[in-house]
Parts: structure tokens; C-alpha cells; sequence
């Protein structure tokens, strides 16, 4: 047997990174559309942790197309770093606000209590805007940021963007379309990875 390059690898967890996270949230939002009660149960357990994981698996995304953007001159350079810096605050804050879900749901016994639970929570100074609605809204910022600057780049195409805002707009929306949003963003992100994946070897072979 073989051994791969490492770097081999590094492109087949780029690629899969811009599929499984959009995926993820996808997953989501069709349990918790399949929970008339949400929590605590297995669904909401279950559906909070893919939540999680669709967000984290942002991070790459983030740092991809940040990459993408270049070489660029300065002011490209230090404004998709920006959009990346929000954007990872925003997966914080949202990865954060689904830890809490988890464990609110794992410790309640009925919805009365986890609405005890959440308002202990949420009391806390500064709790609210930086958990459920300040720093999520930036996980979103920064991804329309990233994807229309590459589009004026002329890096992607302006549909990727555009199915970005539609699908910010869906979910922003309402819960209950997270699905069809989290497909919007996979039209949109799917195939970048190959493309980063891609322009990174390109930049790492002997000229």
C-alpha cells in the first residue's frame, strides 16, 4: 500500500469541508423541522450536535476563501481578513449558542424547564448579544463579505454570492427554512473547495 501525500489529504478535507458544512445545517434544520415539541429529546440533542458541527466546519471555509482572494493588494488582503475575522466570530458565537442548547436539553426534564434553564442563562450581562443575536449575525456578514468581494475580484462567479444572500435571507427568514438556506449555501460553496484546493497546489509546485 501506497502512503498519499499529505497534501493530498489537506485537498480532500478542503473539498469535503464546503459540502458537509452547509450539509450539517441542512440536517439541522429538517430534525428540528421533524420535532413539533423541540426538547428535550434525542432530536433535539441529536439535531443541535449537527448544528454545531456544520458551523465549525465553517472555520476552513472561511480561511479558504480568504486564501481565494489572493495574491491581492493590500486593501483586498486586509478586507477579506476582516470578513474572515467576523466570520469566525460568528461560527463562535453560534457554535456557542448550540453548546448551550445541548446541554440546556440534556438537563431539562420538560420545555418549562429548559425555559428556566435558558432565561438563567440569557440573564447574564452581555449573554444575548454576543450569543443570540450581535455575534451570530456576524457568521453571516462575513460570508456575504468574503463571497461578494471574490466575486468583484472576478475570483467566482456572481451567481455564488448571490445564492449566499438568498440564502442568508431564507434562514434569517425563518427557522423553519434553515433547510432549504443551508442548500443555498452548498449550491453556492460546493465546488470552491476544489477550486482553493487547487490554487493551493498550484502555489506550492516548483516553477
Amino acid at each position: 500500500m501506497t502512503n498519499q501525500p499529505r497534501g493530498s489529504h489537506r485537498t480532500v478535507l478542503t473539498q469535503t469541508t464546503f459540502i458537509a458544512g452547509p450539509l450539517c445545517m441542512a440536517a439541522y434544520g429538517a430534525i428540528r423541522l421533524s420535532d413539533p415539541t423541540h426538547g428535550p429529546n434525542l432530536a433535539w440533542i441529536s439535531g443541535h450536535i449537527a448544528m454545531v458541527a456544520g458551523v465549525l466546519l465553517f472555520g476552513t471555509v472561511f480561511l479558504g476563501l480568504t486564501r481565494l482572494s489572493e495574491p491581492a493588494t493590500r486593501a483586498p488582503r486586509l478586507s477579506a481578513r476582516v470578513a474572515a475575522f467576523l466570520g469566525l466570530a460568528g461560527m463562535a458565537s453560534v457554535a456557542a449558542q448550540g453548546v448551550i442548547d445541548i446541554v440546556v436539553g440534556l438537563r431539562a426534564d420538560d420545555r418549562a424547564g429548559m425555559e428556566r434553564l435558558f432565561e438563567g442563562i440569557q440573564s447574564h450581562p452581555g449573554v444575548m448579544p454576543a450569543v443570540y443575536t450581535v455575534g451570530p449575525a456576524l457568521f453571516y456578514v462575513g460570508l456575504v463579505w468574503l463571497t461578494i468581494q471574490l466575486a468583484v475580484q472576478r475570483r467566482i462567479r456572481i451567481w455564488r454570492p448571490a445564492l449566499v444572500v438568498l440564502g442568508t435571507a431564507t434562514m434569517l427568514a425563518s427557522l423553519d427554512l434553515m433547510p432549504l438556506g443551508a442548500l443555498l449555501f452548498c449550491a453556492a460553496l460546493s465546488s470552491l473547495g476544489r477550486d482553493i484546493a487547487a490554487s493551493r497546489t498550484a502555489r506550492l509546485r516548483p516553477a
